[in-house]
């Protein structure tokens, strides 16, 4: 049995985990000794400055040593466990949950669990609607949470406090959690696909063909001949299916939210006019910092007392900074990526396929699944097609189709990536266009491919008792 550091995602993750540590404990080093510095100078009017510098600097390597300590945790409990996969509810009070609650493998218990994490790397595994997390650890003392692959780790602790836990447990029981279908864990291999007829007891002589009950996810015609059942689609030799995905996106599937704004055709005007490109391309953050310098400007001219002039003109080398940076990645990345995706939402003729709308756990981020308009039931993926959230950042999934199945429309095909493989789409879906955040995966044997479409819709194999 492979050890949870054996899995080549864990152990790549732990060492940026640690090199993260490292590199905080080094800026806050640096910003130490630069504050010390400043200090012995004995410059006149910075000792405001200094302060805030040498605050910064502690924060920093506090926080590097923690996560160093962290990650020595993880380490321990990784090498001495193996992965289990578990349902999981994400409990809390705000969009930034700092609580999970797991259920035990036997489906008898739940363990209410403490995140020990900053919120924005909480949202990297955030469980959603029929979530599944991986955890390698004690739930009486800590271990290590992640999302299915293992390529994302974060440190979890038993929740205290008897009265707490029975309300966070609770509140899971109410969403759910213990009757959720059981995931396969890591360890198992996959499940083989019975292909053929199938044979099956019966107490009677069976002459012709009888109707059979089928399940809502199988909606094709069964007949029995003799003792046998005969599929009149034939299943495929293996991996996830039109069926199998569409009934995972139906239960990640949430009410439809407020519409958006309408805003302007991309067919009939340039991209900039476009307000979800020019976010895609990175014009609101050169808006906000050159608002923030026109302020600072604006204090510099009215002519700042004498004492807090160095504050403000270190202040402003920051906000310069900051256009600097956001103008250079409008011209570098944004621009050019916008473009390409209004040269592709443009194109003609469009190509149909299927669409399965489905969330990767690593992030969040929408993910079309994509197949052929006249497959069965039993169709595999043809591609894969990461998307950018439409909505604002407090809602992200807001003008996502409000449907998870259903047929979209691809424009492009024109553009392709440097080596050649991977074409740049755009989905038209109900009349609108929804921007990819790279290029179109095709199915051709990639890990990468098969990884995402792993995490995607973690196979199920029983219900919880």
């Amino acid at each position: 049995m492979t050890g949870a550091l054996g899995v080549e995602a864990t152990a790549g993750a732990l060492e940026r985990y640690r090199r993260r540590a490292g590199r905080l404990i080094v800026v806050g080093v640096v910003t130490l000794a630069l504050a010390a510095a400043v200090g012995i100078t004995g410059i006149i009017g910075v000792s405001g400055p200094v302060s805030w510098v040498l605050a910064l600097g502690i924060v920093s390597v506090g926080g590097g040593i923690g996560s160093l300590v962290l990650a020595r945790r993880m380490r321990r409990a990784l090498g001495a466990g193996v992965w289990s996969a578990h349902p999981a509810v994400a409990v809390g009070q705000s969009r930034y949950a700092t609580s999970v609650v797991l259920r035990s493998p036997d489906g008898g218990e739940a363990w209410p669990l403490t995140v020990i994490t900053t919120r924005q790397r909480y949202e990297l595994l955030r469980p959603g609607p029929d979530g599944v997390l991986w955890w390698c650890g004690d739930p009486r003392r800590g271990g290590v949470l992640a999302p299915p692959g293992g390529g994302e780790l974060i440190w979890a602790k038993p929740l205290r406090g008897a009265r707490v836990r029975r309300r966070i447990v609770a509140r899971a029981e109410s969403e759910g959690l213990m009757l959720r279908a059981a995931p396969r864990q890591p360890q198992e291999p996959a499940p083989v696909p019975v292909t053929g007829p199938v044979a099956v007891a019966a107490d009677v002589p069976v002459t012709g063909p009888v109707a059979v009950d089928v399940p809502d996810a199988v909606d094709v015609p069964v007949t029995v001949h003799g003792r046998s059942v005969r599929l009149d689609q034939a299943r495929p030799a293996s991996g996830p299916t039109y069926a199998v995905l569409a009934a995972h996106a139906r239960r990640q599937a949430m009410p439809p939210g407020k519409a958006l704004r309408p805003e302007a055709d991309v067919r009939k005007v340039a991209w900039w006019r476009v307000r979800s490109l020019r976010r895609a391309a990175g014009t609101t953050r050169v808006l906000v910092a050159l608002a923030f310098c026109a302020a600072v400007g604006a204090v510099a001219l009215t002519g700042p007392p004498e004492e807090g002039a160095v504050k403000l003109y270190a202040i402003g080398l920051l906000v310069l900074g900051a256009l600097v940076y956001s103008c250079y990645g409008l011209l570098v990345t944004g621009r050019p990526a916008a473009r390409l995706m209004a040269r592709a939402a443009t194109s003609s003729p469009p190509t149909p396929r299927r669409y399965v709308l489905l969330y990767d756990p690593q992030g969040g981020g929408p993910v079309l699944v994509l197949f052929p308009v006249h497959g069965g039931l039993y169709v595999q993926p043809e591609g894969l097609l990461p998307l950018i959230p439409p909505g604002p950042p407090k809602e992200p999934r807001r003008g996502l189709p409000p449907r998870p199945v259903g047929t979209a429309w691809l424009h492009g095909w024109r553009d392709f990536t440097p080596d050649g493989r991977m074409p740049f789409v755009v989905p038209w879906i109900e009349g609108r266009p929804l921007w990819p955040a790279g290029p179109y995966w095709a199915t051709d044997g990639r890990p990468e491919f098969t990884a995402l479409l792993d995490r995607l819709a973690p196979p199920l194999e029983t219900r919880a008792p």
